[in-house]
């Protein structure tokens, strides 16, 4: 825990790294504060800027990591709808700053990356106690059962609504979070430290099952059973691991099977989001439903798309003309980056989307990095059902660690030829 706070670098660098942390431990909260320490990170950066350090910038990782963006830049040129493009790629200027910033900042990202996961995890528990405590006050106050916490009152979007934070990305948080105090553990961390690595999964999980999002949730599962066994553990331990943890997702999946408020947000409105029709007018609109006119629409431009900034007003109107009300009400987008990207960049820019995940899989495995693994698996996933990249929480969460994750073994050389270089002088 000490070497969370007491760090053997340079000023210049113990800046630099409390600035990381502070942007880590503002992400759950008004991006606003987020924001106000990124610009001031960036200053920063640029105050102690080197010369050699330009070098950076020009490779293969960089351009992966800002080629969304990049073809964003494009397409905005042929989209009828430039001002909401504009707007767009102004929200998505993370995806460009925070790779520029790590190349031409001297922080060595892979000395430091678990100290900074340890505060984002810790943050993560902090906000999921406030939000029992939160939620416990409220029963109370209104004189109702404790059971209520169980029920879909505190569930999903309700449960995370006093940080006002879309309950799909705080369940990311939440889940790789998770994933770091796992892999913490498997490292052989002994006494009170794995006590609190253990009361916090716990906790974390709960949080997690309360917020509901199934899409995360079934992408933690896919780290636990088929990416922690691979990469944490060898021989009789990953045996026993892979016999415990899919002993342990069945009794989770019979637990939620069999409690009414869990079974209805993850089992019956899944189906209902599957099904092809809807069934009652007051029923929102299935996300099959969107789909499928969101297909029809791409194949009038398969190749390059309708531009950034498109996607809102043409859903609105094919959601008007399809009698989609509820969708059309509420503005609803793609609920899907891959049929965002197809929607704005056609086939191009879908693609280009799968090959930077496919980069990122193929690094992290040749890495051998749980952490990362872990990563990918949670954006790939959640990338089916929401637009991660449409929203500043999503932005933020995906070109910060992402960044981080490409990079840091390519800055890490950069600090091993500094010393090398000194050592030789």
């Amino acid at each position: 825990m000490r070497k969370l706070f007491y760090i053997d670098d340079s000023t210049t660098n113990k800046i630099s790294y409390w600035h990381l942390v502070c942007f880590l431990v503002t992400l759950p909260f008004d991006f606003f504060y987020s924001e106000i320490i990124l610009i001031s990170f960036g200053v920063h950066t640029l105050i102690h800027l080197k010369k050699e350090y330009f070098k950076n910038i020009l490779s293969k990782e960089m351009l992966v990591l800002i080629s969304i963006y990049l073809l964003g830049m494009v397409a905005l040129l042929y989209s009828p709808d430039k001002p909401e493009g504009i707007n767009i790629l102004t929200r998505q200027l993370a995806i460009l700053i925070f790779p520029l910033l790590f190349s031409l900042n001297g922080l060595d990202l892979d000395k430091y990356k678990l100290p900074l996961f340890q505060w984002f995890a810790f943050t993560c528990v902090g906000t999921i106690l406030y939000l029992y405590i939160d939620a416990l006050v409220t029963i109370q106050y209104f004189h109702l059962p404790t059971t209520t916490l169980f029920t879909l009152a505190f569930m999903n979007h309700n449960f995370s609504f006093p940080i006002e934070m879309h309950a799909t990305y705080l369940s990311m948080y939440v889940a790789f979070s998770i994933i770091v105090f796992s892999g913490l553990l498997a490292t052989g961390q002994r006494g009170r430290m794995k006590l609190i690595y253990i009361a916090s999964i716990v906790l974390l999980s709960a949080g997690l099952l309360q917020l509901s999002s199934r899409a995360v949730f079934i992408a933690l599962l896919v780290v636990i059973v088929f990416v922690f066994p691979f990469l944490l553990f060898k021989g009789r331990q990953r045996i026993w691991f892979i016999i415990v943890s899919v002993a342990f997702s069945g009794l989770l999946l019979f637990a939620i099977n069999n409690i009414d408020s869990f079974k209805t947000r993850y089992l019956s409105e899944l189906k209902k989001d599957l099904t092809q029709k809807p069934t009652l007018i007051e029923v929102s609109e299935p996300r099959v439903a969107r789909w499928e006119v969101i297909m029809e629409m791409a194949k009038h431009s398969p190749i390059v798309g309708y531009g950034t900034g498109s996607e809102k007003d043409m859903l609105q109107q094919k959601y008007f003309e399809r009698k989609l009300y509820t969708s059309y009400i509420h503005q609803f987008n793609t609920h899907s980056e891959y049929l965002s990207f197809l929607l704005k960049t056609g086939i191009i820019g879908l693609a280009l989307f799968i090959y930077v995940l496919y980069f990122g899989f193929a690094s992290a495995w040749r890495a051998r990095d749980v952490y990362f693994f872990g990563f990918m698996i949670l954006i790939s996933i959640v990338s089916v059902s929401e637009n991660v990249l449409d929203l500043n929480k999503g932005i933020f969460f995906y070109s910060f660690f992402f960044s981080l994750f490409v990079l840091k073994d390519k800055l890490r050389r950069r600090q091993s030829g500094k010393v090398e270089t000194g050592n030789h002088c």
